[in-house]
């Protein structure tokens, strides 16, 4: 029975942080020092619950995008989607080959966290100070590619966060226009990571031994939960900065670098 809440509590994490801008990958780092260390197989099949869940939120935008690419808005959209994912594959796919491999200690989830909630805070301070733009631009574009790198490289930044912070600072400063992009972006980006780490991790033998019915609950319980959050911060970011959110990241790291020299 703990075994099963544990997982259900993975879940309900990663289905909250995958894309708030807290870092779901820092807050599984630290979860599963109490939870129990989970396998590969475990840890992307609950991503990719989240991330369907993001793919049914904005289905009718994916919708519009697939269907209306005559649409010269449309197909300039999708053009600099697709610029901004082959830029993440491509140095994500070189970082791989360089046998990148991401820290498994809480220090630097902790640094991560403080750092990030900072540059939040003086990102969206600079951003405010910009006319409300809501066009997304090749620059942007670009950019919003080269952040999610920088979010699978440090543990604890969070690819949501780099990627709407970026994209507010880069030209689009209007939040729900520079979320959508980073979220719509995000889908393929973190299928197809998914994808390669689930073929890598089966390929090695790493479903023998897995508890296909836990994976099973996991999955749902990550997607119902990401489904709620990201509709929820949809609605919150019209009216409300994310200022509360750099401030959680700030204490929680101040707090586990507190508590690490204790042994907690």
């Amino acid at each position: 029975m703990s075994d099963l809440v544990n997982t259900i509590l993975l879940g309900i994490i990663e289905g909250i942080t995958e894309f708030l801008p807290v870092s779901s990958t820092g807050h599984l780092l630290i979860a599963e020092h109490w939870l129990g260390q989970r396998s590969d197989v475990f840890n992307v099949v609950i991503q990719a619950g989240a991330i369907l869940a993001v793919a049914l939120i904005y289905r009718e935008r994916l919708w519009q995008l697939a269907t209306g690419f005559a649409k010269p808005e449309n197909r300039d959209y999708a053009l600099k989607l697709a610029v901004a994912f082959l830029i993440t594959a491509v140095l994500g796919f070189v970082a791989t080959r360089l046998g990148f491999k991401l820290p498994e200690k809480i220090t630097p989830v902790a640094w991560a966290l403080i750092i990030g909630g900072v540059w939040m805070l003086g990102a969206e301070w600079l951003a405010a100070k910009q006319p409300d733009r809501t066009p997304v631009t090749w620059r942007v574009a670009i950019l919003v590619g080269l952040a999610q790198v920088v979010a699978a490289v440090f543990p604890g930044t969070s690819r949501s966060a780099a990627t709407i912070f970026i994209a507010m600072l880069a030209g689009t400063s209007n939040r729900a226009a520079a979320t959508e992009f980073a979220f719509l972006v995000g889908i393929p980006t973190m299928f197809a990571a998914s994808g390669y780490e689930l073929l890598k991790a089966l390929k090695a033998g790493g479903g023998a031994h897995e508890d296909w019915n836990a994976l099973a609950i996991a999955f749902v319980v990550s997607l119902v939960t990401a489904f709620v959050a990201v509709k929820w911060l949809l609605g919150y970011i019209r009216a409300h900065r994310f200022t509360p959110f750099a401030i959680y990241r700030i204490v929680l790291g101040i707090a586990l670098l507190i508590a690490l020299p204790a042994g907690v």
